[in-house]
């Protein structure tokens, strides 16, 4: 009995960790006069507030292009006559490589304005709204309908069945975040500007300490004052900057074009064609208020730390800063710096506790040198990225995906070649041996530069794939993929509506289960949407794995149900329902009204696998990137299947 108990708490359990009916965003739908006369022009009024780290795609771009476009529909009567188009207010705009094109769409908050004018006193206006909004956390996209009526009825808020969307946990964000700023603070270390500076730095504090515990003592305040700096710094800049300039540099072209160059000069400041320096003066200055003493001058003293290896660090904390305040979050750019001066702090800090340990670091050489170019290599590769994304947005054609491929194949080949001393630059130390950690170092790039190679012919490269240009805008591509598949009857829909790499399955539900029955297999469902995002990334890096098609193909029934297609279905299967109390017509809100009537989930997308008797097999999946995983769980579910056991 403790067995069964506790094996029906788990399902409980891990049945909650995937449901989540979620609604990020909230209508207020008002006129801009309640009591409007006939002749008047008034306005209908569309405003939201879209919760933190969610967005609202806008109504003024191609539809073909992929992702929803925001729809209003207004039921026409003869009290009321619509002015013009509706007007989306200050759009944001996005150039999105996925889906090759530019789109609109808003953040925190919205507003739509459709002009109307009123032809008689006793007016109804009404109609519906249909519209999406995805994650910029997980990317996750999901499609809603809505409601409006006023005249007749009262104004005011429309969606009385809203459900406030939990809060998006940002914890593993942020953890990441501070992971890469601290990595990024430990290379800093290791440039020439600051290695050096550790043992000096550590034995001033040593000698003009009276005590040990003293010293320690300021070596603590330094180093607090080098983290209370940097993430004041950080704080600044992100506050200054957070919610306009740094978004834009994940958005728009010019900004990337200016973050390109931005790079390039870091690379080349790096292979030591000129340095970047502050004023002479300022670092005076600073430097003459570190001999004030105290807790003030220790503080300085941090300062200009900071100021002289200036040169060095600021490539290193600047790509930092622009690779995790793209999305303009005061908090993430907090956390950066924190994490970067935290990496940066901690040994001078540490060997002023233990001051026998400055006997173990390795000497000042020509191998910090080496590390200032190979960061060289790295920016110049980065760098790419981000021309990417302005070539995408203008249509220049300058840096499509096989001459993507073919300059990072020239940068890491260069790259192998310096680190096992084949190509040297002016400030390189001369040597005619290498290190073996050079030579490891080497081998790594090498066998990374040979597995770029393949990608010039078409291979997917699916671990880089968030790095390089779209597959359409590759011109040479070799590779074909037919994974086929088995279905009973000719699927519905299949003029509309179509599955990813040669797969066959059904796209309604009843046909596929009818199906699952007669072949004696599980059922497969996917909840998929045109505008997902996330769902043709799993597409693209996950289902087009072999192991991954061999097992959809051989051992599933498959049906895809998208839940933001607007096929309007025959009117005898329409229903009301059970959920929010309105009338499903179309394809896409019959199956997201299924899948959250059923399992309690809204989002995209979800996979979920059913027996004969529709009794789940296996705990349904969402987004993950893991080829492993997924196998794992089609494998675990297979498993279940034939030992006719569910949850």
């Amino acid at each position: 009995m403790k067995k069964i108990f506790i094996s029906f708490i788990l399902t409980i359990l891990a049945f909650s960790a995937f449901t989540q009916v979620l609604k990020p965003i909230e209508w207020n739908v008002t006129l801009s006069d309640d009591s409007p006369k006939a002749g008047d022009k008034i306005e209908v009024r569309f405003k939201t507030e879209i919760e933190k780290d969610w967005y609202l795609y806008s109504s003024d771009f191609d539809p073909d292009l992929g992702p929803l476009v925001t729809e209003f529909t207004f039921e026409k009567n003869e009290t009321f006559e619509l002015l013009g188009e509706i007007e989306p207010i200050d759009p944001k705009k996005k150039y999105d490589s996925l889906w090759e094109g530019e789109y609109t769409y808003f953040k925190k908050e919205g507003l739509f304005i459709q002009k109307v004018k009123i032809l008689k006193e006793d007016f109804k206006i009404s109609g519906t709204y249909f519209y999406q909004v995805c994650s910029d956390i997980d990317g996750k996209c999901i499609p809603f309908e809505d409601e409006f009526s006023f005249g007749n009825n009262p104004p005011g808020k429309t969606d009385d069945l809203k459900k406030k969307a939990e809060p998006e946990a940002t914890e593993g964000s942020l953890w990441s975040i501070l992971i890469t700023a601290f990595l990024a603070g430990l290379v800093a270390l290791l440039t020439p500007c600051v290695y050096p500076m550790i043992p000096i730095t550590v034995s001033i504090f040593l000698k003009q300490s009276k005590s040990k515990k003293e010293g320690i003592g300021k070596a603590l305040i330094y180093g607090l004052s080098i983290i209370v700096f940097f993430s004041l710094l950080g704080f600044l800049i992100s506050l200054i900057w957070g919610f306009t300039a740094l978004n834009e540099l994940s958005t728009h072209w010019l900004f990337n074009l200016i973050i390109f160059s931005v790079f390039i000069l870091f690379a080349l400041s790096f292979f030591g064609l000129f340095e970047i320096t502050l004023p002479s003066s300022l670092v005076t200055k600073i430097d003459q208020q570190a001999d004030r003493g105290g807790l003030i001058g220790i503080f300085f003293m941090a300062i200009t730390l900071v100021l002289v290896s200036f040169s060095c660090t600021f490539p290193i904390v600047g790509t930092a800063l622009i690779n995790t305040l793209s999305g303009g979050s005061i908090l993430e750019g907090t956390m950066a710096m924190f994490g970067f001066s935290l990496a940066f702090a901690i040994p001078f800090t540490g060997f002023a506790i233990f001051p026998a340990w400055l006997k173990s670091m390795p000497e000042s050489g020509g191998w910090l040198n080496s590390v200032k170019v190979v960061l060289g290599f790295l920016e110049l590769a980065l760098a790419l990225k981000f021309l990417s994304v302005a070539d995408l947005a203008y249509h220049w054609g300058i840096l499509d995906r096989e001459v993507f491929i073919a300059l990072w194949i020239a940068i890491f080949g260069l790259l192998g070649l310096y680190l096992i001393g084949k190509l040297k630059l002016k400030s390189d130390t001369d040597s005619d041996r290498i290190s073996v950690t050079r030579l490891i170092l080497g081998v790594i790039t090498f066998t990374f530069t040979i597995s770029l190679i393949p990608g010039l012919w078409g291979a997917p490269l699916k671990s880089l794939s968030g790095f390089l240009p779209p597959m359409a805008t590759h011109n040479f591509n070799l590779l074909q993929e037919e994974a086929g598949g088995t279905t009973c009857e000719d699927p519905k829909y299949t003029n509309i509506l179509h599955w990813p790499h040669g797969l066959q399955g059904y796209f309604d539900y009843e046909q596929a289960l009818a199906c699952a029955k007669e072949q004696n297999k599980p059922l497969f469902i996917d909840f998929t949407g045109h505008g997902c995002v996330n769902c043709r990334e799993m597409e693209q890096r996950v289902w087009s794995d072999p192991e991954v098609l061999k097992r959809l193909s051989e051992n599933f029934v498959l049906v895809a149900l998208y839940v933001d297609d607007r096929t309007k279905l025959p009117e005898n299967t329409w229903y009301t329902s059970t959920y929010d109390g309105k009338l499903k017509k179309t394809i896409g809100q019959q199956n997201a009204d299924f899948q959250i009537t059923r399992f309690n989930n809204n989002a995209q997308p979800f996979y979920v696998i059913l027996n004969e008797e529709e009794e789940l097999l296996i705990t349904p999946r969402a987004y993950d990137l893991s080829v492993t995983g997924f196998v794992d769980f089609l494998d675990n579910a297979l498993e279940n299947h034939r030992n006719d056991t569910v949850l």
